[in-house]
């Protein structure tokens, strides 16, 4: 039994027990010094933990002191803003967030931001072509990506922290200094091209359903622009084009540069080094290389609208059983992530959420979400049902998107309608708990991770020009309560209604019979019923 005991217990028991050894026979005395030499080394043959490993260094631990999680923002002379944050760790997050993107190309050939995402990272005035850019950050085990949206463009790169000044380097490079040959922009359409024709084989229709929502709430201007690059524009879009956009809209001002886990003066100096003292590669060139054009600051409008596109919508591969289906999203203006009421519009998001069929499984699985509940546990014809807010610095909206088999479209939408006007209903205090705490999680959970922390700091920056901490939105978030969350719902139900509709359309609603569902069922419409025959 002696091997349960602690071998500190056992030591020190042996050592100063008050039995006197001598009485014992020699045989004994030899058990007892063997067992004695042996736990004072290890049973193992390894050292023992009690001891301090020699010739290693203290171990170093993270300081969570709050002056160490400041957010430190310096802005330069040209208006170019750095943003830091310190964080533990070897390596480090650094990126070039722009004010940039799809909504911006209304006096442009519509797809030069997917251009730009394709073409990032390529040769510069400083890098040859490509793979001289990925030596030079995997010396320092860097890696690279670039993502276009609607209203940010952002290049990014984690590598290690004595990297810091080559990886600014090959940001400024890429951003401000790209050489877009003609053999890339080939590629680049190449690569444009397989990816539409991929999107339209595939059976998930989520990129294409969004950016016909958009088009459908805010018409063809502004967030209603395509991020997908129509097949048109592919040809039509050149270098001249690119550099014009760059330089109008690749200016300074419209920049942060952001970073997880680096001194912000190392930083700083960096910046300056190879965004500021360097020119642009359109300042530099010919003037025959991009042309000035009014940059188009406007606000997003939304309308309302409704857009069909009937086509086949491919069928899952193998024996997954599932039918050929067709999709709907029916949105509402939301609010901008500035909004006062932006925090409740999340968590009546997450309330809503939603997902696939696959997994609504009923009770036990921890899908409790209305769209869960009450969706995907009822209507065996329904593939999927999932809440969406996109929030933009003028707007918003909230949609929902489902899917079923084409013979029930018409009851799908009446099913959205319903659950958009349930959501100024009643809900219980449980159900606001479930959404509240939920929503704490994912912020901070999404948040140890140095990538995410880099982009919440840029994108608040570039927006506010300062950045509030996770306890700000913890509280906020405990802040809400079912009154908000009802008056919210009401807010966004006065608003049109935007409709999205891909696939099979031939049962469809009109866009009267749906926006007038959506005021009878909440007793604003009496009488609409008929049209829509609402059985929900």
């Amino acid at each position: 039994m002696i091997s349960k005991i602690p071998q500190t217990t056992l030591l020190a028991a042996l050592k100063n027990s008050s039995i006197n050894i001598k009485h014992f026979n020699l045989h004994q005395k030899r058990c007892f010094t063997s067992t004695i030499k042996t736990l004072e080394t290890s049973v193992t043959g390894h050292p023992p933990l009690s001891q301090s490993l020699k010739n290693i260094p203290n171990a170093v631990y993270v300081d969570a002191k709050e002056e160490n999680q400041k957010t430190e923002i310096t802005t330069l002379s040209n208006g170019l803003k750095v943003a830091t944050e310190k964080r533990y760790g070897k390596f480090c997050t650094v990126g070039v967030l722009i004010n940039a993107g799809s909504r911006f190309e209304a006096s442009y050939p519509h797809g030069i931001s997917h251009f730009l995402e394709k073409l990032a990272f390529n040769s510069t005035k400083h890098y040859e072509n490509k793979d001289d850019i990925l030596v030079s950050l995997e010396k320092h085990g860097g890696i690279c990506d670039c993502q276009a949206s609607r209203d940010t463009m952002i290049y990014a790169a984690s590598a290690e922290r004595s990297g810091l000044n080559t990886v600014t380097k090959v940001l400024g490079d890429i951003v401000l200094r790209p050489r877009l040959t003609d053999d890339e922009i080939k590629i680049a359409r190449q690569t444009i091209e397989f990816e539409l024709e991929s999107l339209a084989t595939r059976p998930e229709q989520e990129f294409l359903i969004i950016d016909m929502i958009h088009a459908a709430a805010y018409g063809n201007s502004t967030l209603g622009l395509p991020k997908i690059c129509p097949k048109k524009n592919i040809e039509t879009i050149d270098s001249k084009i690119i550099y014009t956009y760059l330089k109008n809209y690749y200016s300074p001002k419209r920049m942060v540069i952001a970073a997880s886990g680096v001194d912000h003066n190392d930083l700083v100096n960096a910046v300056k080094e190879h965004f500021v003292e360097e020119k642009p590669i359109w300042d530099n060139e010919s003037s025959d290389k991009a042309e000035s054009i009014i940059v188009d600051d406007s606000k997003a409008k939304y309308t309302g609208g409704y857009l069909l596109e009937a086509c086949s919508v491919p069928v899952y591969a193998g024996p997954s059983g599932l039918p050929e289906l067709s999709h709907a999203v029916i949105g509402l203006e939301s609010c901008s992530h500035q909004d006062p009421d932006f925090v409740a519009a999340c968590i009546l998001n997450i309330m809503m959420g939603g997902g696939g069929s696959f997994s609504a499984g009923g009770p036990g699985k921890g899908m409790y979400t209305r769209l869960y509940t009450n969706v995907l546990n009822r209507y065996h014809w329904l593939y999927s049902a999932t809440a969406f807010n996109h929030s933009y610095s003028d707007t918003g909206l909230f949609c929902i998107h489902a899917s079923s088999t084409p013979n029930y479209v018409k009851e799908m939408i009446e099913v959205i309608i319903k659950e958009l006007v349930g959501m100024a209903g009643s809900l219980t205090d449980t159900e606001l708990a479930r959404a509240k705490k939920q929503l704490q999680s994912m912020l901070l959970m999404n948040l140890e991770q140095r990538p995410v922390v880099f982009e919440d700091i840029g994108r608040q920056v570039l927006a506010t020009g300062f950045r509030r901490r996770p306890e700000y939105f913890i509280q906020e978030i405990e802040k809400i309560t079912k009154e908000d969350v009802q008056r919210v719902a009401r807010r966004f139900l006065k608003s049109p209604p935007s409709v999205a509709v891909r696939g099979k359309i031939k049962n469809v609603p009109s866009y009267n019979d749906i926006q007038a569902g959506l005021l009878d069922n909440q007793g604003l419409m009496p009488g609409a019923r008929n049209r829509l025959s609402l059985f929900c």
